[in-house]
């Protein structure tokens, strides 16, 4: 991140829930200055009371960046108070969900850089990722800024276009939930053939946790991962004959339910 923009020109933060207050503490640990980040939350945890943030004060005339982190609910009311910063010159980074470039456009202006952002729920531990695009706008320096801001709690990726938000939500944006379900399935299988539950949870959780680290340090694709675990009738070989059978019809199914469901609720 150019921290010399951000601390000299000042951060402004709408909203500091669990992504906020994630991304924040990120910054914080890069080198931006508590002193140059604004941020206007209606309840402020104790946490960021202590963090020696700007909070809930008048805003810099001409910040480098505000981030827009209320949930939809609150948009109507939160985004017209940032309106007289839609100058040009400050880029605007959406991560709530829902609200269309388009939208924050008739807000702030058609001359307003703004792009657009969704992050996922394991942005919490810092390993989060989060697809980007940007309006007709935005330059690849704004979305460079962007993208070094977002590292902050994980990986960043770039879209061809805002017409593949809804997909990203579909796939990374709910796929935590798909996992944790996962994971609740597996235990609940596991009592079903004997253990305790709380043993069965145990092992659940580990395994998935441990299956995910592994695929994110391995060089081998998923695939090969699989093969490599999976010995010619064996265990493992027994149990995927029955979940190949019915998991990438089902998967295909979930994706695209929360993918129309994303489009729904931008129009």
């Amino acid at each position: 991140m150019d921290l010399s923009l951000v601390n000299t020109r000042g951060l402004v933060l709408l909203g500091c829930g669990k992504m906020g207050s994630a991304m924040l503490e990120g910054w914080l640990a890069q080198g931006v200055a508590p002193a140059s980040v604004w941020v206007n939350d209606p309840h402020p945890s104790a946490w960021l009371q202590g963090t020696g943030v700007q909070l809930n004060t008048t805003l810099p005339p001409n910040p480098a960046i505000v981030l827009v982190a209320v949930k939809p609910q609150m948009m109507a009311d939160a985004l017209p108070t940032l309106a007289a910063l839609g100058n040009g010159t400050t880029l605007f980074v959406s991560v709530a969900a829902g609200t269309t470039i388009a939208h924050y456009e008739r807000v702030l202006g058609a001359q307003t850089p703004i792009i657009r952002a969704m992050p996922n729920t394991p942005a919490a531990v810092s390993r989060g990722i989060t697809a980007i695009c940007g309006n007709a706008v935005a330059t690849p320096a704004h979305l460079d800024l962007a993208q070094a801001l977002l590292q902050a709690v994980g990986q960043v990726v770039r879209l061809e276009g805002e017409h593949q938000i809804d997909a990203v939500t579909g796939l990374s944006g709910s796929g935590p939930a798909y996992v944790f379900h996962m994971i609740e399935a597996m235990a609940a299988a596991g009592v079903a053939v004997g253990l305790a539950p709380d043993l069965a949870m145990q092992l659940a959780r580990a395994t998935v946790c441990g299956a995910g680290e592994l695929a994110h340090q391995s060089p081998d694709t998923a695939e090969q991962l699989r093969v490599n675990v999976t010995s010619p009738n064996g265990t493992t070989a027994a149990g995927l004959a029955v979940l190949m059978a019915i998991l990438p019809d089902l998967m295909a199914r979930t994706v695209q339910a929360a993918t129309d469901r994303g489009r729904e609720l931008g129009k």
